[in-house]
């Protein structure tokens, strides 16, 4: 088994220098490296924020704060930053253009001994894992933002990884105290992204067809399906700009996959992005985290059995083709999405028939993206 004991982590941006955090907070040594000072000087005031409250909540002492930041070095030269590495875990921003560049500069410097990892939440391990020297010893460990705070990572190997490399992948993710689960295809999405986005699509729709207020619709979301918020203001959290690019690579490698509605490309074009720029489906004003106002009163305002059906759908789906067990499915969701009761669950307090029912209507009036796959059928 490759022992795990220097990691280095390309990009500092929010999930580059919050996975740089939860490793040197598990005891690894951690060299940051981005393409200039400025970007390491500013993730590196943000990991000093993030462990000064840690200290304040009293979850770390000051000595440990202090030394888990000692275990960052925040480095610019690429062949630097490569030396010794037992670990590479790439977090540069999701184009794959970039990201071939990436990888052909690190192929020029990087030890025998390393193995790649990829932060990509949407973008095909398989393909990018081709553009290096070693597709054997490359593997998807998607976090999830922020890593400080989220504790699922999913494992995804491409086609070519060894069995090694996984088992070295999933143990890493325990000893950084985060919740591994195996996505055992490398398929678009993944796991939760799977069924996140195309939901988002698919709200869009249901406004449009269904015409409830988005309150009344994003209530549905949160009082009925059980979702931590609604999805519009779970989109505006995210980002649009995020579920724009995600949408795009993943609609481009499976037309199935997605029902793109085009108003999420129209918010993204305005550069409405949601929470980061002040409006996307929502307008927010200032610099603090703005929950929009949600009531189970108007949650009863509208049946969300639509949207429903559709992540069932495509949660189905994941299992139909082996990509994960129900088991992983559901905590996937638990700890990615923040559902609070499990999704099939709530598709029987729905009724499973009814959610079929409703697929069936929607195949025949707006083609094969609804069509019901086989385990939801066998569930009726």
């Amino acid at each position: 088994m490759t022992e795990i004991n220097k990691i280095t982590v390309l990009g500092s941006g929010i999930m580059g220098h919050g996975i740089a955090q939860i490793s040197a907070k598990a005891g690894f040594e951690v060299t940051l490296r981005d393409v200039d000072t400025k970007f390491l000087d500013s993730a590196m005031s943000k990991i000093k924020w993030s462990l000064d409250k840690l200290v304040e909540k009293q979850k770390i002492t000051q000595a440990e704060s202090e030394t888990i930041y000692s275990r960052i070095h925040p480095v610019v030269d690429l062949k630097q930053a490569l030396s010794g590495a037992d670990l590479l875990i790439e977090a540069v921003p999701e184009d794959m253009e970039l990201k071939k560049k990436v990888y052909l500069d690190v192929d020029k410097h990087s030890d025998s001994k390393t193995i790649y990892a990829s932060n990509t939440s949407t973008l095909p391990i398989t393909e990018i894992s081709s553009l290096t020297n070693r597709p054997n010893r490359f593997i998807g460990l998607h976090f999830f933002n922020p890593p400080q705070l989220m504790k699922l990572v999913e494992v995804i190997p491409g086609i070519t990884t060894d069995q090694q490399i996984i088992k070295v992948g999933i143990d890493f993710v325990k000893r950084v105290g985060k919740e591994p689960v195996l996505c055992r295809k490398d398929v678009p999405g993944f796991i939760v992204n799977r069924i996140f986005i195309p939901l988002i699509h698919e709200a869009a729709y249901c406004l449009d067809r269904d015409g409830p207020s988005m309150t009344q619709l994003d209530s549905a979301v949160k009082f009925r399906l059980s979702f931590p918020m609604g999805i519009f203001e779970l989109a505006d959290y995210t980002g649009l700009d995020v579920i724009h690019k995600a949408t795009s690579e993943m609609f481009s490698r499976d037309k199935k996959v997605i029902f793109p509605h085009p108003r999420i490309k129209e918010l993204f074009d305005q550069g409405k992005y949601g929470k980061k720029s002040g409006s996307g489906f929502y307008s927010y004003s200032g610099e603090q985290y703005e929950r929009v106002s949600l009531s189970e009163e108007d949650s009863k305002a509208y049946n969300p059995i639509k949207l429903l059906a559709v992540a069932l759908n495509n949660a189905a789906w994941l299992i139909t083709n082996k990509v994960c067990t129900l088991e992983d499915l559901e905590i996937a969701l638990k700890l990615g999405m923040g559902l609070r009761n499990p999704l099939f669950r709530t598709g029987e307090q729905f009724g499973i028939k009814g959610v079929v029912d409703t697929l069936q209507d929607l195949h025949a009036k707006y083609g094969d993206f609804y069509k019901p796959d086989n385990f939801l059928l066998s569930l009726r």
